[in-house]
């Protein structure tokens, strides 16, 4: 931070020559790229909107390739995203089926168990076991008929 003073300062200021340079084969190099056809703009002078030229015409070719590029990459993407959803449809109409009779399975395995189980216990005769009783619907003096196939 500098104060306020009431001496000007003047900036920095470097007195750089260049030690290995040489103004003749700059330009004989220069009249040679021209007669080849190499360098026609490219005088050693700047002229106004050289730079912003050479970087728009640079980024104009940049994308004319890449959209080369992309639109064959855009279409592999396609083909990708479409086998991997035609795989997905595949494995969901192949293993929903399958998995719901594995749950089916083990919601009768249990149920299956039970009913066995409860089959035995009619079938076996348990005389320690309490008594149904079911009351009769018929009067005494009734009598009770037969019938014998």
């Amino acid at each position: 931070m500098g104060w306020f003073s009431p001496y000007k300062r003047h900036a920095n200021s470097f007195n750089y020559t260049p030690r290995y340079y040489d103004p003749a084969k700059e330009e004989r190099e220069q009249r040679r790229a021209e007669l080849r056809g190499e360098r026609l703009d490219d005088s050693g002078e700047y002229t106004p909107g050289k730079y912003i030229k050479a970087k728009r015409e640079a980024r104009d070719l940049r994308k004319e390739q890449e959209a080369k590029k992309g639109k064959s990459d855009k279409q592999m993407k396609m083909w990708t995203m479409g086998v991997a959803l035609m795989l997905l449809f595949v494995l969901i109409y192949l293993l929903i089926p399958r998995m719901g009779a594995i749950f089916e399975m083990a919601t009768t395995d249990s149920s299956q168990k039970k009913f066995e189980q409860a089959q035995q216990e009619v079938e076996e005769f348990n005389p320690y076991a309490p008594l149904i009783i079911v009351p009769n619907d018929y009067e005494e003096g009734d009598e009770i008929e037969i019938i014998e196939e």
